[in-house]
């Protein structure tokens, strides 16, 4: 098993919902943040006065599939979140050594 976590512009959750959707993933989770890679920023004006913005809007979503469907998944990401523009985003993938629906205790890939 894989957990693949994505680090995206938060208007296109939607877009990568629909996309996981479409390829039979069902589950994921979304955690809202701030943060920058390359992007470093911007200045923006308020009020007549400049600021620096710092941390931008991003998305984590995280996903744990199956080893066969990871590829899959991660095509379906990328074709969902790509603009060609700085910021697109990451995709990071890790091993799962195990997973448990604590409601019913069932194991591995059961459990997804």
């Amino acid at each position: 098993m894989k957990k693949i976590e994505a680090i995206i512009k938060p208007f296109k959750v939607d877009d990568v919902r629909e996309a996981l959707s479409d390829i039979g993933i069902t589950g994921m989770t979304v955690t809202e943040g701030k943060g920058f890679g390359r992007q470093k920023g911007h200045t923006e004006l308020y009020r007549g006065a400049e600021y620096v913005v710092d941390f931008l809007p991003k998305v984590k979503i995280e996903i744990v599939v199956a080893d066969a469907d990871c590829d899959r998944c991660i095509e379906a990401i990328t074709s969902a979140t790509r603009t060609g523009r700085i910021g697109d985003g990451k995709i990071f993938v890790a091993p799962i050594q195990k997973v448990i629906r604590i409601r019913t205790g069932e194991q591995d890939e059961d459990a997804l």
